[in-house]
């Protein structure tokens, strides 16, 4: 229950094609309203922010919200009594350049520590390498120009050859570029040991299982750690 009420999720009501965009299940927080809809428990001020930005993988897809890796890194940081909350900011079917555009809403409150989680929507509708790139950059640039003192950690991503092996492979290039020009930490693929495995996903083939999401909170653990310690 301390998680949970620490955990603060939020939600943007909009509509867009995904790699996979069929409901999640009912028990989850609901969105209604307008089209920014923020749903949030009271915490302590106090405490330091950590904020995942990303799409349907950082949502949870599938998953009930506390099975989903934000939410998993928060019971590890409780368990270790460090203070810091946990911000789920992934929505379903994001792409670099969605992201980009609703980086400033997001960005409204005072965050620690920018997860960025973004870039596989990209790689599977081939949209043009520089695009991505840039697009990453430019949500980069953005955090840092509203908090200088913002850590950021980049979670790297790697896609099925489906557009050809030249642009998989220069799409998995992306990631470790931009963590050594901006020098930030890199989480070298967030799907380790996860992606290709039948069990660890569901029945897409994408999107992880909440055993999976246990397995990419610890590829994520493995950087974060030495950020938030």
């Amino acid at each position: 229950m301390q998680t949970l009420l620490k955990f603060r999720y939020f939600f943007i009501l909009l509509f867009l094609f995904s790699c996979a965009d069929t409901p999640k299940k009912n028990s989850e927080v609901k969105i209604s309203g307008s089209a920014n809809t923020e749903v949030e428990e009271v915490i302590e001020g106090t405490e330091k922010v950590i904020l995942f930005f990303g799409d349907s993988l950082t949502a949870g897809y599938g998953l009930e919200l506390e099975e989903a890796f934000p939410a998993l890194i928060q019971n590890r940081l409780d368990s270790l009594g460090l203070s810091y909350t946990t911000l789920n900011s992934g929505l379903s079917g994001e792409t670099t350049a969605g992201g980009l555009n609703r980086l400033n809403w997001v960005l409204n409150q005072k965050v620690d520590v920018f997860v960025l989680e973004l870039g596989a929507n990209d790689g599977l509708r081939g949209i043009p390498l520089d695009q991505t790139s840039s697009n990453l950059q430019a949500i980069i640039d953005l955090v840092k120009k509203k908090n200088s003192e913002t850590k950021i950690i980049l979670a790297g991503m790697q896609i099925p050859p489906n557009m050809g092996p030249e642009y998989t492979k220069e799409f998995r290039k992306i990631f470790p570029d931009l963590a050594t020009k901006n020098n930030i930490p890199l989480i070298p693929f967030l799907l380790e040991n996860v992606a290709g495995i039948s069990e660890l996903n569901l029945e897409d083939g994408i999107h992880p299982t909440a055993e999976g999401h246990q397995l990419v909170m610890e590829n994520i653990w493995e950087v974060l750690a030495q950020v938030v310690k």
